[in-house]
Order: structure tokens, then C-alpha cells, then sequence
């Protein structure tokens, strides 16, 4: 029996300042995510893109409460997280498409709320773990991390169901290289697992991915939240807010290689792919590679 397989689009550009990845989900489809996935023997549904208003209609462009578009966000994730909660309980493997990182605070509680409690991998230059009393921008595209495991405004912290989604020790994270100072001191006390592009470049991709899998040990079911400005811009130009120093193309499909070989990943999210910014679609077409191998291609 095949595997089936569910993409949601999430067109949300709210999260952020710069604006464009409200077209990722649709850059990613015409790079023929339906198409891939179904010649790896996947049967796929699309759901289409979940309802999000855009900048103009919203109208709140001063942050309130240290946070830009807070009502807006929120209600958005919360059509997220019903529409994943949903994709999960009937059996299906949901990819969503983002949009800004924003738009994890419902995948995750979607996935959480299905399936019980999961580990996240969560790949990104960034370590998305300001609340609005640190973020230097009140963007909340920089803060659902924290949000997911109880950091922050109330609104957000509450995302489906009452309370965290998430504790630290069910959180890894992968390819950071970029902390705003108060987002570092509270990291550095959460209790999660930071693999900075540091140890990745001392111990290797492969180690990295191995240790974050034993670290989650206790959660058979993994959710991957993948941000394409994890990797080298000189790689993924097509990005929201793009860092040098990142993950090489082997890199990051040899630890798509290895989640996908540790039979744990039941769900991922894909967000800031920014086609304004891109090149020829090249970034929208390295993400379906990269889904690809994350759900079982290989080389031989």
C-alpha cells in the first residue's frame, strides 16, 4: 500500500519585513514537488493553501506588544494547525509549504495534537527563540520556537491546545549561525540541543545528524521544521534573510539522507523561500530535492 502524502500551502508573509515568501508554497509546486514525490512511489494529495490575509489587508505594520500582525498570525496558525491536526488523523505524511517561519507554531501543534508528543529537528540559520521582549524587530517570524515551548505572548503560546506545545529537551536544532544577544543568553539556558554551524564544520554533518537522533531517542515520531536560509546563500539565494556560512548541498541532503533512514520523520514544514529573491527558482527547486531525499530517495 502506498504512502500518502498531503500538501498544504501556507502563503504567509506576516511574520516578516522583507516581503515574498507568501510565494514559496507556489514556487515549490511549479518546481514539481506533486511530480517527484509520486515517482517515489507516494500517493499525493494537495489541500491547496490555507487562508492568510495579506500585509495590506492587515494594516498593522507598527508592532504591538513588541510584535508585528500578532491577531493575524495568530489566526492564521491557528487554520494551520487545524488543517495539519486534521492531515495527521486521517494517516496522512503532511508537507507544508511556507510562507514564514511563523507558520510552525501551527504545524507543530497540528502534528502534536494528532499524534501525541514528538522531537522536532529544526534546521535554520536562526534560532527563532526571541519573544518581543528581546527581538531587536517584533518580527515573529523570529519567534516560534519560543512560542512552541512557552516563551512569550500568551496569544501564541496557545496555538490549538492551552499551553507549550512543546519542552526544550524535545527540540534539536541544526545550522544556526545567527543569534540576536538576548535570543543567545536564552537559549543557552532552555536546555536544548544547538548544533551551531561550528560543530558542524568541526565534527561533520553525519555526526551532527546521528547525535540529534539519540538525543530524541524518547520520541519515535520526529517532525522536521526546515528553513532554506539554513543553507549557504551561495546555494539557496532565494531566501528571507540569508546568512553566510551555511550548509553546503551535500550537507544538507546528507542529513535529509539520514532522517529519512532513521524511519521517524512523519511530518516536515518548509518555510522562507523567497522566489523575489531567487534565481530562476533555484532555491524552490533545491527544496523539492531536498524533500525527496528526506522521504526516501537515494542515490543507489
Amino acid at each position: 500500500m502506498r504512502r500518502a502524502v498531503r500538501i498544504l500551502g501556507v502563503p504567509m508573509d506576516l511574520g516578516q519585513g522583507r516581503r515574498g515568501v507568501d510565494m514559496g508554497p507556489s514556487a515549490v509546486r511549479y518546481a514539481g514537488l506533486q511530480a517527484r514525490l509520486e515517482r517515489l512511489g507516494y500517493l499525493v494529495e494537495d489541500g491547496g493553501n490555507i487562508a492568510v490575509p495579506v500585509p495590506e489587508e492587515v494594516r498593522d505594520d507598527a508592532p504591538r506588544n513588541g510584535m508585528r500582525h500578532l491577531e493575524a498570525v495568530a489566526e492564521a496558525c491557528e487554520r494551520v494547525f487545524a488543517a495539519v491536526r486534521e492531515a495527521v488523523a486521517v494517516g496522512r505524511f503532511p508537507i507544508i509549504l511556507g510562507g514564514d517561519h511563523s507558520i510552525a507554531m501551527g504545524t507543530i501543534a497540528g502534528v502534536v495534537a494528532a499524534a501525541g508528543p514528538v522531537g522536532v529537528i529544526w534546521i535554520d540559520a536562526h534560532g527563532d527563540f526571541n519573544t518581543p521582549e528581546t527581538s531587536p524587530s517584533g518580527n515573529i517570524h523570529g519567534m516560534p520556537l519560543a512560542h512552541l515551548v512557552g516563551r512569550g505572548h500568551p496569544r501564541l503560546v496557545g496555538i490549538g491546545d492551552p499551553g507549550p506545545t512543546l519542552r526544550p529537551e524535545q527540540v534539536v536544532l541544526i545550522g544556526v549561525r545567527s543569534l540576536d544577544p538576548g535570543e543567545r543568553e536564552a537559549m543557552a539556558e532552555s536546555g536544548m540541543l544547538v548544533f551551531t554551524m561550528r560543530e558542524v564544520d568541526e565534527w561533520g554533518i553525519a555526526t551532527v545528524v546521528r547525535q540529534a537522533l539519540t538525543r530524541l531517542k524518547a520520541w519515535p515520531r520526529l517532525h522536521v521544521s526546515l528553513d532554506l536560509d539554513a543553507l549557504d546563500p551561495q546555494v539557496a539565494p532565494g531566501v528571507g534573510t540569508p546568512v553566510p556560512g551555511g550548509l553546503t548541498y551535500r550537507e544538507a541532503h546528507l542529513a535529509m539522507e539520514l532522517l529519512a533512514d532513521s524511519g521517524r520523520v512523519g511530518s516536515v514544514d518548509v518555510v522562507e523561500i523567497n522566489p523575489i529573491l531567487d534565481e530562476r527558482n533555484r532555491t524552490a527547486e533545491l527544496a523539492v530535492e531536498l524533500l525527496a531525499s528526506l522521504l526516501g530517495q537515494q542515490i543507489l
